[in-house]
């Protein structure tokens, strides 16, 4: 019989439907990692909102009176409920169950009936802030007050961004496709970060990019995962891939942020991965594009890419249902063409330990 090395099998598939493992993952990781929540546009000016997720933490990102992006957690101090949804322009924030009324700078400005209460301090109960940052356009949000900033986080991804030929800061932002996938957040990150798939099950995908292991290259680093790959000679071309950006390069921001980047046009999609239930996934791409691109491009791209999630929604799904059948502890990594898929697992398993 042969003898597996430790490192080479998967996690426990009891652990992409445990409960309490989700539990514990919220509370080491979530709570306390860089998230992408949105973009710079979501808050353009003064007095403009929205909000996101980090994890289970619901998130308001603010942009107050003096233009200064903020964020907080979304929830009343009061008896917990969310104090807004979804985005727009307004001068206070006022939770819809009883009324208590915030500032774009988290500030407790009202609540009915504070004058009848003895020792109520309105200074202490303001919104919990949450760190927020930048890269671009990309707004990220962390519930840790005492973590690192985004750039230690980043290090080098916006140099290997700008050397692909884009520039994030002269993108301009299309639109946003959000689904949830019926499975575990793990299994789609694993899914991202392998192309091992990519032969059998995105052929329009492998008809244009050459997904062969001397040419698609995986690189780890300790802060996010990388693969690069160039367009294959003499390939089936699903849009034009003639632009700026030569080589694919696909990133992951541990522990849950995916980053696109196809040839052609300047070009990137982002979003996370946010666990909603152990068996459930919310999903979102915001797309961003050269401000010059022809929208007859942006279409045949998007188009194209859509193709490929659809494959990809098939396929977790599927390993969701298998893994849910308890009958089947664990799998077995391929070392070569899955070293990024090991680098993820060992993360959480730090992070659960």
């Amino acid at each position: 019989m042969e003898t597996v090395p430790a490192q080479a099998t998967t996690f426990p598939w009891s652990w992409y439907t445990d409960a309490e493992i989700l539990r514990v993952e919220q509370e080491r990781i979530f709570r306390c990692s860089w998230q992408y929540a949105g973009h710079t546009g979501d808050a353009p000016e003064p007095g403009s909102y929205f909000t996101a997720a980090s994890g289970h933490v619901p998130v308001v990102v603010t942009r107050d009176r003096a233009g200064e992006l903020n964020a907080f957690v979304n929830v009343c101090r009061h008896r917990g409920h969310p104090v807004v949804s979804g985005s727009g322009r307004r001068e206070t924030l006022q939770c819809p169950y009883h009324a208590w009324t915030y500032g774009l700078d988290g500030s407790l400005r009202a609540a009915p009936r504070a004058e009848r209460e003895p020792d109520f301090d309105r200074e202490h109960l303001g919104l919990r802030p949450v760190q927020v940052d930048t890269w671009g356009p990309f707004v990220f949000v962390n519930p840790d007050l005492e973590a690192p900033p985004l750039a230690d986080t980043l290090r080098d991804l916006p140099e290997l961004v700008a050397a692909a030929g884009v520039d994030v800061d002269a993108l301009v932002f299309h639109d946003r496709v959000a689904f949830e996938v019926e499975a575990n957040w793990k299994v789609v990150c694993e899914n991202f970060l392998e192309c091992y798939h990519c032969p059998v099950a995105h052929p329009g995908f492998s008809d244009m990019v050459d997904v062969s292991p001397d040419a698609y290259l995986l690189e780890t680093a300790e802060t996010f995962l990388t693969q690069r790959a160039p367009l294959r000679a003499n390939g089936k071309q699903a849009y034009d891939p003639a632009g700026e950006v030569e080589r694919s390069q696909f990133h992951f921001v541990l522990p849950n942020v995916g980053i696109n980047v196809f040839p052609g046009r300047p070009n990137v999609s982002i979003g996370p991965i946010n666990p909603l239930a152990p068996t459930r996934t919310a999903r979102f791409l915001d797309y961003f594009f050269a401000p010059d691109c022809d929208e007859s491009w942006i279409e045949e791209f998007v188009a194209f890419d859509e193709q490929v999630s659809r494959e990809d929604l098939a396929l977790v799904e599927g390993v969701q249902r298998g893994v849910a059948t308890g009958l089947v502890d664990h799998g077995r990594l391929m070392a070569n063409a899955e070293p990024l898929i090991a680098h993820f697992q060992d993360y959480v398993r730090a992070a659960l330990s």
